[in-house]
């Protein structure tokens, strides 16, 4: 059988990792590429990622599989807006930090497919609850851009499993200025389910771009 890692051989899969049964539906209805894809609901909160991708990572899942952990986000920053796109360069909680990979190539594929939309880029921080308040500014003077609570989880399971490239791309649905209540009700909510549907052909140009380190 032919190496997915060799010039040639057939593409590895790329797995997309989210929590929530919203982010689900708004990535499966996103453009896509038949057979190279598949998307992941893990369930809410660090623990949850872990076991979801530690299975789909095993032997009767797709274990040479590139991971990208996706979904919506909590933005830190003053003058984020809801619908804006946070490419994480690493992703941080209590258990380390993940490096993230090709996060250039991510960038600048985003802002094509979004152009006029803000692209943050830097640490993506976790956390195992929903972050309001006070808290938030204690984590951006930690440095973070934006936090969310299965990002890091995800990418840390997923090396894990074996060197490949890994990836955080969220959308931000509240923010500072902008507290999210309810995402199915409120325009913050809306504008980002709209852009969360539009980012597969930016992660299928990462996953084509990529390579997976030799074991």
């Amino acid at each position: 059988m032919s190496d997915p890692r060799e010039p040639g051989g057939p593409a590895a899969p790329l797995l997309v990792a989210c929590a929530l049964g919203i982010e689900q539906v708004a990535l499966r209805s996103g453009r896509s590429t038949p057979g190279t894809l598949r998307v992941l609901r893990t369930g809410m909160g660090p623990r949850a990622a872990e076991a979801a991708v530690a299975r789909a990572l095993g032997p009767d899942g797709v274990p040479e599989a590139a991971v990208m952990a996706s979904g919506f986000c909590a933005g830190l920053a003053p003058g984020m807006h809801p619908g804006d796109l946070v490419v994480a360069e690493e992703t941080r909680d209590a258990d380390g930090t993940t490096p993230c990979t090709g996060t250039g190539v991510l960038v600048a594929a985003l802002s094509r497919a979004f152009p006029g939309r803000r692209v943050h880029t830097g640490p993506l921080t976790g956390s195992d609850h929903v972050v309001r308040g006070p808290e938030r500014a204690a984590l951006r003077s930690g440095g973070a851009i934006a936090v969310d609570m299965e990002s890091a989880a995800t990418l840390r399971t997923a090396l894990c499993h074996g060197p490949r490239p890994v990836a955080a791309v969220r959308v931000v649905v509240d923010a500072p200025e902008h507290e999210l209540v309810r995402i199915g009700t409120v325009r913050g909510g809306i504008s980002a389910f709209i852009v969360l549907r539009a980012v597969l052909p930016a992660f299928h140009e990462w996953h084509r771009s990529s390579t997976l380190p030799r074991r």
